[in-house]
């Protein structure tokens, strides 16, 4: 019975510990932004430092994911994209609970070597930045304008699954409303994906 009563008491912890968490309401500033968090290059840095006078964007991702993998192209179009328009983008593997595998530090560098690419790509230590935000899925992005307000989050477009039926690209038109100095349009979006894995 006591070991019955043992096991319910961990299961009970577990489903706690997992319930999901808010998304950040539109108009929040940026959560947990002087946390350090490793880089791929080795370095250490937080969203403060990313951050540029025209706003941040910070994108939830991972190295294994369906939705990840079929949003690839787009994932280095957006950070171009984000180069362009002087606007500082990182991307956070919060995957802590693969982070002995597929999603190790390595595995994050060398996927990142694959794909080229030219930001920060940083471990999301214990879910930290991912439970701040309430970021639930990968891909899932949030947009802060330059003084750090959240306008946008969600998907970076309409069709996650299949790049041949985008018909409304959400991040960009956020991105150029938000640059030219209108209200963003659509401010949310339901972000298509996989679960974050988070630590157990």
């Amino acid at each position: 019975m006591k070991s019955f009563v043992c096991l319910l008491l961990i299961g009970l912890t577990g489903i706690a510990f997992h319930a999901p968490v808010d998304p950040l309401p539109i108009g929040s500033p940026i959560p947990a932004a002087a946390v350090k968090m490793k880089d791929i290059s080795g370095k250490i840095l937080s969203l403060n430092d990313v951050k540029t006078n025209q706003g941040l964007l910070v994108m939830f991702s991972c190295n294994t994911c369906p939705y990840v993998i079929k949003n690839q192209e787009r994932t280095r179009q957006v950070g171009a994209y984000a180069a362009q328009k002087n606007l500082g983008f990182i991307i956070l593997n919060a995957n802590e609970g693969s982070r002995s595998g597929d999603e190790s530090y390595r595995a994050m560098q060398a996927y990142a070597s694959a794909q080229g690419y030219q930001w920060p790509y940083a471990v999301d230590s214990n879910n930290e930045l991912a439970d701040a935000f309430g970021a639930s899925r990968t891909p899932e992005v949030f947009l802060f304008n330059g003084k750090g307000k959240l306008v946008y989050r969600g998907a970076i477009d309409d069709s996650p699954a299949d790049p041949a039926k985008i018909s409304r690209q959400h991040l960009k038109v956020a991105i150029d409303e938000m640059l030219s100095g209108q209200p963003v349009s659509v401010t949310e979006s339901r972000s298509v994906g996989c679960g974050i894995k988070r630590k157990v």
